[in-house]
């Protein structure tokens, strides 16, 4: 009888199998690609995936350990999801097990038996009761236009790109579209950028139907994670509304998929296995000959121009749903004008009439804590990150200095550490700064913050959505949490404090996030029939983007950044990939780069390496970082490189000193 050895996908970053003896006395035709199994690993018992079964180990049979247990009796893996995975391993050049890995929930990632953990009764987190069928505004032409023909596409292949201006009533799109698919017996996922757009999303959905409609996003606990993983598999829940993750979710009948937001970087993995959500989506819908839709009042340039291509069929909602309209949007001129703590006196002005006229004001500022920096008077010392290199900011609230890259901290000092004198003073402003500053100013009014800092307990985010849906509080503060997708009815004025910060970034994609930016704070004013104004201080009134975004419209913008990037060899005409290595010397980053340099041949390849150079960012946690850029003419190009390239890597002399990473389509050079 011929032997045979178990090839095993382990969760490391070794891109390859492993292979292993079947456990003593086990029938290897029980086996069924997709299981999971403990087996030794070095000093360690991991939880793998079993692939296939193969004549030829990878080593002697002599030095094959046995497979410690088989944990499953048949695949966890949907039939989707499964090539989904191999799909992705492959394109994005990540170990097979990482990514499998990738696509469980933590329970059973880390090995545990389904039947140990039951379906909790304590579900309201994740089974969001069956309120029934709530009203709807009747719809435009535009929007029925959209839905007819999302819906006449099922059990098809078709990406739609609805770009819709903010306000025009994408969400009713999405409900009258799934409706149709409901009616059909069939699943639908909804991604969704960000944690703080769920809450808001699942009222609008749990109000609209009464089928079973599940979250999926990371401040649930592993419980109620697979909980929502077996409700979908088994077909119970009709809806996931979910993060990026979420796209690995098994579906007994998956209709329809909708990406919100779909410019948003948080799609993007970027630790670990980097995949793009979106993208997966794409991809999936692909597989199953399912239609999906991504849904942006902002959409990437990407997105864009693959609806250019005809690849994505294009809807258009050019206007604000109902008797909303859009706001009026005026430019302050911030040069040579007093500013008190970054508020100008015809923005304060603006505040205090919106205010006395019983609307509420939102201040968009993208800078938490107090102040961004403490400096000594008399000596000229900032406050460093020894890790980072980069400036600490300061946290008035719990008197400390922060390093918002590596989260190192340490207490307020009372003395310069360079001269030792008492003149520390802070300076720029920060979202705690702003808030003390408004409170003082209109003390009458109730202020609330919204950023990492004042969203970290449990549930506090969506307190404060409820609270500020309800009107408790007149003036919001917050960072990027604050500008995606809320819908806020009494918002009348919206303030962006600086928006220069884009104009000058060294990365090629800040001009594109400053506009989408922009438009997307912008659109938090005047949803409802109260009208609204969006004042913009800059320092650059007349810089010729911001005016065309603000004259033209996003559309206009994004085709003149279309035209710069392909001029300059730049994604979407051009496809990247970038290699990271990080390391506690600099020179051994840089040599190891070097060295993947020295054993790549591009000669005719349409192949440009740019490095190794230190990133934007070049020191963090302590460890020095070194980019190497791979340019390619084409998708195909580029895959073809790194296929070739990549197994190389691994047994270069060195690899052990630092610690890389590739990024295919990478979204931040940083």
């Amino acid at each position: 009888m011929t032997q045979l050895a178990l090839q095993i996908a382990l969760p490391v970053p070794l891109r390859r199998l492993f292979s292993y003896l079947p456990p003593e006395n086990y029938s290897v035709e029980k086996l069924v690609p997709g299981l999971r199994v403990r087996v030794p690993f070095g000093k360690r018992i991991l939880t793998g995936i079993f692939i296939s079964t193969t004549e030829t180990p990878d080593v002697a049979w002599e030095k094959l350990k046995p497979v410690a247990e088989v944990l499953d009796e048949e695949s966890l893996f949907a039939a989707d999801v499964w090539q989904l995975c191999h799909w992705a391993a492959d394109y994005y050049h990540y170990s097979l097990g990482e990514v499998l890995s990738a696509a469980l929930p933590g329970l059973l990632r880390k090995g545990k038996n389904p039947a140990t953990a039951p379906l909790t009764r304590r579900a309201s987190r994740v089974d969001l009761s069956h309120k029934g069928r709530g009203e709807m505004h009747e719809l435009n032409s535009a929007q029925q236009t959209a839905v007819d023909a999302i819906q006449k596409s099922r059990g098809q292949f078709q990406p739609f790109l609805l770009d819709g201006v903010t306000g025009s009533g994408k969400t009713e799109v999405y409900l009258n579209a799934i409706e149709y698919f409901l009616k059909k017996d069939q699943q639908v996922l909804v991604l969704v950028p960000e944690i703080g757009l769920t809450p808001q999303t699942l009222q609008r959905f749990r109000d609209f139907f009464a089928e079973k409609i599940i979250a999926w996003h990371s401040s649930l606990t592993e419980k109620e994670r697979y909980n929502a993983w077996i409700a979908a598999k088994t077909g119970d829940a009709k809806i996931m509304i979910g993060t990026r993750s979420a796209i690995f979710t098994p579906f007994k009948n998956l209709g329809l998929m909708i990406v919100d937001e779909e410019h948003d970087l948080s799609y993007k993995q970027q630790d670990s296995f980097r995949y793009h959500a979106r993208d997966l989506a794409i991809m999936r819908a692909h597989m199953n000959h399912i239609p999906i839709v991504l849904g942006s009042a902002t959409p990437s340039l990407e997105s864009l121009h693959n609806a250019e291509q005809n690849r994505y069929q294009y809807l258009s909602l050019p206007k604000r749903a109902g008797k909303a309209a859009m706001p009026d949007v005026q430019i302050l001129n911030i040069c040579k004008k007093p500013l008190e703590q970054g508020l100008s006196p015809a923005l304060l002005s603006e505040i205090k009439t919106h205010l006395n006229n019983g609307g509420q004001v939102m201040l968009f500022l993208n800078r938490r804590g107090f102040a961004p920096v403490l400096m000594c008077h008399e000596c000229g010392w900032m406050a460093v990150c020894k890790r980072c290199d980069m400036r600490m900011t300061y946290h008035h609230h719990s008197s400390t200095l922060r390093c918002h890259h590596c989260d190192s901290q340490k207490k307020l000092m009372t003395h310069c550490e360079g001269c030792g004198e008492k003149s520390l003073h802070t300076i720029g402003l920060g979202t705690e700064q702003l808030e003390q500053v408004l409170a003082n100013h209109f003390p009458d009014a109730s202020v609330a913050r919204i950023d990492r800092d004042s969203t970290q307990r449990k549930g506090s985010l969506e307190k404060l959505l409820d609270q500020i849906q309800n009107n408790e509080h007149q003036i919001l503060i917050g960072t990027q949490m604050l500008a995606k997708g809320h819908h806020f009815p009494n918002v009348t004025l919206v303030a962006i404090i600086d928006a220069d910060g884009g104009f000058f970034s060294p990365d090629f994609r800040a001009l594109e996030r400053m506009g989408q930016l922009l438009l997307q704070v912008s659109g938090r004013a005047g949803r409802a029939e109260k009208p609204g104004k969006v004042l913009i201080q800059t320092h650059h009134p007349d810089h010729p983007l911001l005016i065309q975004l603000l004259r033209e419209g996003y559309k206009s913008f994004a085709d003149s950044l279309l035209k710069e990037r392909q001029i300059a060899f730049l994604p979407p005409y051009f496809f990247f990939a970038l290699f990271r290595a990080e390391a506690y010397h600099a020179r051994q980053a840089a040599g190891f780069l070097q060295q993947i340099k020295n054993i790549t041949d591009v000669t005719g390849k349409n192949i440009r390496i740019l490095g190794p150079i230190p990133a934007l960012m070049p020191k963090r946690a302590g460890r020095h970082r070194v980019q190497l850029l791979i340019q390619a003419a084409t998708r195909s190009v580029l895959q073809r490189f790194l296929k070739d390239l990549v197994p190389a890597i691994e047994s270069l002399p060195g690899k052990h000193r630092v610690h890389w990473s590739l990024d295919v389509d990478p979204l931040e050079i940083y």
